[in-house]
């Protein structure tokens, strides 16, 4: 049976009940999609320094995702070690470097594929097929919004397109429609919702003049869902008008930065043409949270497509310099801005951080150049802040060159029985009955990771 009984509201909430005291209230989530390289960001390697143009598979036996291995290749960014804990960070983040003691990184993290588009499902729903319920929507099923007039779940997607897998990234799967996602419009100068106000020539039609119509449709609506309870597609189109009717008002202020002062905008990288739309996307995440959205997930690269100053994401495959060393700016100025924002609010406390890729790269180089870097679902690294997490630790190891976790080998599932966890739900217990099983965003899988929890 469903062991959560959700709410009767516009939201759609969970039952806002926990099993055990919560450490955080709610997520944000940057999403890297691509395959951020571990060995150039914060899996430190030494001995891949050392052996730097020997070759990686002297027999010739090996076959990478799209190539054969190169030669090893040293981190293009020489790392250095920060704060009192001492961790390694290479010199594409020196910004979020001064956070170091506030991060937890998962070195040991680990993909089921190389493909882009299963590898970001999985990384968002713990499935490596379409059509399962998200992260959050599973946390906005569980525990709902504090929020009366924005979504429980909100997602900013990169300004140049949708990531690998598209909107699917953040459905709700077999859950109740109405905890897929509300997609925001980061742009400066657009609406935040297409359609949410009506045009400018419209103008006899405005809150007031339109509410006999909307308590008309209302009716309607409640008395041809009387017969169709069943149907909660319907349920959740009219719970979403009725949301829309809200957002009226509650999304211009979130998306009118106006209010915000000039050394914020600068700390969050407004006034640069590169890290502005990110740096945008950051500073909404906090609105967003600010204001009782539980969940929020931004997009830091789109879909991939072929290079034209750099490629939209952070698949360097030709150019690890070119493409890294531009998506590296874009995150380590908005990502390191959000953490001194929230800590200085006091949010942070409660606020939990998780930034993630869906793979890694290869310890070898690819291409004609030996410039870029090959998939590697079998090592990368994840870091999550705030919201109960012990700042300044690792957990789990890579081997010498970075190619294969050896210690604690993760999986999403640990990710997001721990975030889970600090948002008070066991993640066994948070189920969905569906197709004759109990479904679960860890599936049959999933450990609480102990060791990055404040004691």
């Amino acid at each position: 049976m469903q062991t959560m009984l959700r709410q009767q509201t516009a939201q759609g909430a969970g039952v806002q009940t926990t099993d055990h005291p919560a450490r955080a209230k709610a997520v944000i989530q940057i999403f890297c999609p691509g395959g951020m390289s571990q060995v150039d960001t914060f899996d430190y390697k030494p001995e891949l320094e050392k052996r730097s143009g020997k070759p990686f598979d002297p027999d010739g036996k090996l076959q990478f995702f799209a190539s054969k291995p190169g030669n090893i290749q040293g981190s293009f960014w020489p790392f250095q070690q920060h704060g009192e804990s001492g961790r390694w960070i290479s010199d594409l983040f020196p910004q979020l470097a001064k956070h170091v003691d506030d991060l937890a990184f998962i070195y040991s993290m680990q993909s089921k594929t190389a493909l882009h588009g299963p590898a970001c499902f999985m990384m968002n729903t713990g499935f490596t097929l379409p059509g399962f319920p998200s992260m959050g929507s599973w946390v906005t099923y569980g525990l709902g919004s504090e929020s009366e007039d924005l979504p429980a779940f909100v997602v900013l997607p990169d300004p140049k397109g949708l990531p690998p897998g598209g909107i699917i990234n953040w459905g709700a799967g077999f859950l109740p429609a109405v905890h897929q996602a509300t997609t925001l419009d980061s742009r400066a100068g657009h609406q935040p919702i297409n359609d949410l106000f009506p045009p400018q020539n419209f103008d006899a039609v405005n809150r007031d003049s339109d509410q006999a119509g909307l308590d008309f449709l209302r009716s309607l609506n409640q008395q041809h869902l009387s017969d169709r309870q069943a149907n909660t597609d319907l349920e959740a189109r009219m719970s979403a008008y009725e949301l829309a009717a809200r957002l009226q008002l509650s999304a211009p202020e979130l998306s009118d930065l106006s209010s915000e002062s000039a050394a914020t905008q600068q700390m969050y990288g407004m006034h640069d043409e590169t890290t502005t739309d990110f740096g945008r996307q950051c500073l909404l995440a906090r609105r967003l949270v600010e204001r009782g959205v539980r969940f929020v997930q931004l997009y830091c690269g789109a879909e991939n497509t072929t290079a034209k100053k750099t490629r939209p994401n952070w698949d360097s495959h030709e150019d690890v310099v070119r493409d890294h060393g531009h998506w590296g700016r874009v995150l380590d100025t908005g990502a390191a801005a959000l953490l001194a924002d929230l800590k200085r609010s006091g949010m942070l406390d409660d606020t939990l951080v998780i930034c993630t890729t869906e793979f890694g790269r290869q310890p070898a180089a690819q291409g004609a150049q030996a410039t870029g870097r090959d998939h590697n679902a079998g090592a990368f690294t994840a870091w999550m802040a705030g919201g109960g997490i012990q700042g300044g630790v690792g957990y789990g190891t890579t081997d010498e060159l970075g190619f294969k976790a050896i210690e604690h080998p993760t999986y999403c599932y640990d990710l997001h029985a721990t975030a889970l966890h600090l948002l008070g739900i066991d993640h066994t217990k948070l189920t969905f009955y569906h197709n004759g099983i109990e479904r679960r965003l860890t599936d049959v899988h999933g450990h609480v990771i102990p060791e990055l929890i404040k004691s």
